[in-house]
């Protein structure tokens, strides 16, 4: 009997053991269900908070841009997201490959970095600690600016043997520290590059001779034309220098400048040059002057198979001056990013103005910190620092490029006129120098019969004002009174025909200065 009740027990505890085990199997295997559901549900939180963010940031982005649908046409102008850390040492001898930027083989890459002011000028920052420092913000390129025609430029009282050798020089440094460097024939004043055509080509003759056989060398044949400078003067000045340097150097990348301060890259698609390869076209901007229209107007000529670089920018006013806007300067660097743009920031320099990256009051020529830098400085580093890391990373900076930026819908102040309809814009305003800056964008349609030999239009303004640039006309003011009369190339207009780009910069002691 004994027995058999020690059996009994044996057996109860024996099953009370397996009851407990199956209980606490299920309990691990619920609790890990319960985590699990926990981790699902963690993560569908956060996809819905980064959904609602990307919504939000849509949002935003439908102020100025609408999204488009992408044809086959555009899918060589934008980026596919693939791009190359771009340096000398792994890229070799860029070229260009339809709308792209390439390696030597035939990856897309981007160039960004900065600009020297005229190396004349300031001489003292073409030097290698200098390009290290930049080269640490993650620049990959330096433009070497030579003013042509200013006091001390190329073509009139500057010592030529002289900004050669700083050409040389900053080719070397750029070597030195791995990076690409753009020559710049800095033509500004001079207005037309056919009036220093010979120079030019002496210049790039001996210049390309001396350097063909790098191939980190970029060269840049006409910085700014303006001064009613048309697509057909550039691309006769294009036709003869080109060959020039072809002939010492038969496969470097060359840039070449567009009307009106680079900012015509429409006309440059319109009628391309076709004679040569590895050629690209110029835009300029900067940022609180140039807005979405001309990001507009770059992207459309990049969709009709034209090959941008932006070889100068900044983030102030067009007169190199003025407040810094960095919110429109961060469009840009997307718009750039987005269709692989390469581009290089004005200016190296302390020069007492907002575009240049160096305080005006820093003495240093090189190790730079972030008290020696201006606001502009102290955005492109970050900027730049910001797309090296990028990269580092195994991302791209180049995006989808999918979608348009609005105009501004402002339909303008109407300006009552007998032969045209007449629309004025306040594209921009600012302060410099004691002075209101206001510049005036004008859309301008022949309302009647076709005109002939001239046209005349008046503008009377609230206050007393002076033209301080004005561009595709000849413009004369006279107190409050801004008469506009037509340009050699401009005087025949079409019916229903609209006049192209005119626009100025007036100057006044008003402080909301408008049209009557």
């Amino acid at each position: 009997m004994k027995t058999k009740i020690n059996l009994l027990r044996r057996l109860l505890i024996a099953m009370l053991i397996v009851i407990l085990s199956i209980g606490s199997m299920s309990a691990c295997n619920s609790s890990k269900k319960s985590d699990d559901k926990k981790t699902e549900d963690s993560k569908d939180k956060n996809k819905s908070n980064n959904d609602s963010e990307d919504e939000d940031d849509d949002d935003e982005d439908s102020d100025d841009e609408d999204s488009d649908e992408e044809d086959d046409d555009d899918k060589d102008s934008k980026s596919d997201g693939k791009l190359v850390c771009a340096s000398p040492k792994t890229c070799g001898a860029l070229q260009v490959k339809g709308t792209r930027l390439c390696d030597k083989d035939g990856n897309p890459i981007q160039l960004r970095g900065l600009s020297t002011h005229g190396i004349g000028w300031f001489p003292e920052y073409v030097n290698a600690d200098a390009f290290a420092d930049f080269k640490g913000w993650g620049a990959n390129v330096i433009r070497l600016a030579m003013y042509t025609a200013e006091n001390g430029g190329y073509c009139t009282d500057g010592d030529q043997d002289g900004l050669k050798d700083l050409v040389y020089d900053g080719v070397k440094y750029a070597t030195e520290n791995d990076m690409y460097v753009i020559v710049d024939w800095h033509i500004l004043s001079d207005n037309n590059p056919n009036d220093n055509i010979d120079e030019a080509k002496k210049f790039f003759k001996e210049v390309c001779g001396k350097l063909k056989d790098n191939d980190n060398v970029i060269y840049e044949i006409c910085n700014e034309p303006n001064g009613g400078t048309t697509w057909d003067d550039i691309k006769e000045y294009a036709e003869e220098v080109i060959p020039v340097i072809r002939k010492e150097d038969k496969d470097a990348v060359i840039l070449v400048g567009t009307p009106q301060w680079c900012q015509k890259p429409d006309e440059a698609a319109a009628d391309p040059l076709k004679k040569f390869d590895n050629i690209m076209y110029t835009v300029h901007f900067y940022a609180n002057t140039h807005k979405a229209d001309l990001r507009k107007t770059m992207k459309a000529a990049i969709k009709d198979g034209l090959p941008v670089f932006v070889s100068e920018f900044g983030i102030c006013d067009a007169s190199g001056n003025g407040g810094c806007n960095e919110a429109e300067a961060d469009k840009w660097v997307k718009a750039m990013n987005d269709y692989g743009v390469s581009y290089v920031c004005w200016n190296i320099s302390n020069k007492d103005e907002s575009s240049a990256i160096i305080d005006s009051g820093c003495k240093k020529k090189s190790g730079f910190k972030d008290d020696d830098l201006s606001d502009e400085g102290i955005w492109l580093k970050k900027m730049l620092s910001g797309a090296s890391d990028n990269e580092k990373d195994g991302k791209s900076n180049m995006g989808d490029a999918d979608k348009e930026e609005d105009g501004d819908d402002d339909e303008g102040t109407k300006v009552a006129n007998d032969q045209f309809d007449i629309k004025a814009n306040i594209s921009n305003t600012w302060e410099g120098n004691g002075k209101n800056y206001y510049q005036f964008d004008l859309k301008v349609k022949n309302k009647g019969d076709d005109i002939e030999g001239g046209w005349k239009i008046e503008l009377e303004f609230s206050s007393d004002i002076k033209v301080d640039q004005s561009w595709n006309g000849k413009y004369k003011a006279k107190g409050n009174k801004l008469t506009i009369t037509n340009v050699d190339y401009n005087e025949d207009v079409a019916k229903g025909a609209s006049l192209n780009d005119i626009g100025f910069i007036l100057t006044s002691d008003d402080e909301e200065l408008k049209i009557k």
